[in-house]
């Protein structure tokens, strides 16, 4: 394998990356040239929304080629076209091999909710202080534990329940659960406390799913029954696979599976959808029930409170790099 390295100007990063890929580049990676440098800029972007631009004011622009004929075709043809102006080749060189099953691997390591409570893929031990583990591996489906709001939400639950050896079981496509497979407890840490309950958590609703993380972690800190709903399939499926692998009980499927009211909603999608939904996930929760909202940045809680403010009084309840958690009481 080959890769075709080329410097370009921001207005140049879109229509170049349209041309290698038409060029059948393999892939088209973009980067910042001047990183680690004194002139290195952020990009920032919401999840979920494209980015504010296409490239870095000098970007170094990437592409692989399965062979190095195609890599020298695609540079001198591209070398000839009125927009490789202010463009530059930088190098076409061969890939080292390399095992990408365990580089891939290597970039996810055990993230820390709590010093005792952990999202460990499954190629990893757990750490030796953990007592709480979630086994999950990253997929298609978001939510692996590496961001803010998924973090701040497993926080919240770990510090609103208790956790327990065994789950509740659900209806529907819930997961078989036989006694002994609950909560991961790790050889030669603290016993956790059989049979402990939640101390709040009770019917949990957890509305856009993903991978179903924030609902494992409920029945991991003692929910008494788990619907997980997201309006993608490929959520519910992720779901259903992640919640078979912790050995957890729950129940999943597209939002009309939600039934009745829960004593605790979790939602962490985005700030938009998220005041559409004010009426819908209120309605959602019990009397003397908790909503629990993230994918919500600062600068925007203003505006979830007074989308929510008919049905309830949102507060911030955690805040981490630039986005916040917002629960209310109703």
């Amino acid at each position: 394998m080959f890769e075709l390295v080329l410097l370009a100007p921001v207005d140049s990063v879109e229509t170049l990356s349209e041309a290698l890929d038409a060029l059948d580049a393999l892939s088209v990676s973009v980067e910042d040239a001047d990183a680690q440098t004194p002139a290195e800029q952020a990009l920032f972007g919401e999840p979920g929304m494209p980015p504010p631009k296409a490239g870095w004011e000098r970007s170094r622009v990437v592409s692989l080629f399965s062979d190095e004929a195609g890599a020298r075709d695609a540079a001198s043809v591209l070398s000839a076209q009125d927009f490789f102006a202010g463009c530059q080749l930088v190098a076409i060189q061969a890939v080292p091999e390399q095992d990408w099953v365990r580089l891939t691997q290597s970039q996810f390591t055990p993230v820390e909710i709590t010093p005792e409570f952990w999202i460990v893929p499954t190629w990893h031990e757990p750490p030796a202080q953990a007592r709480q583990v979630i086994r999950l591996d990253p997929g298609l489906a978001f939510g692996t534990g590496t961001h803010p709001t998924t973090r701040m939400c497993l926080r919240w639950i770990a510090a609103n329940g208790a956790p327990t050896l065994g789950t509740a079981r659900a209806s529907g496509d819930s997961l078989p659960l036989s006694p002994e497979k609950g909560s991961e407890l790790v050889q030669g840490g603290p016993s956790l406390r059989s049979g402990m309950v939640g101390k709040s958590l009770g019917r949990v609703l957890d509305y856009g799913c993903g991978s179903g993380i924030l609902a494992i972690g409920a029945a991991k800190f003692g929910a008494s029954s788990i619907d997980a709903v997201d309006i993608d399939e490929a959520a519910v499926q992720s779901t259903l696979a992640n919640a078979e692998a912790n050995h957890v009980s729950l129940t999943t499927g597209l939002p009309d599976k939600a039934e009745g009211t829960y004593q605790t909603v979790l939602a962490n999608i985005l700030a938009t959808p998220l005041k559409v939904l004010a009426p819908l996930l209120c309605a959602r929760v019990a009397p003397g029930g908790v909503l629990v909202l993230a994918g919500i940045l600062e600068r925007q809680a203003d505006e979830l409170k007074a989308a929510y403010a008919p049905y309830c009084q949102l507060q911030v309840a955690d805040q981490e790099d630039g986005w916040i958690l917002m629960t209310a009481r109703l």
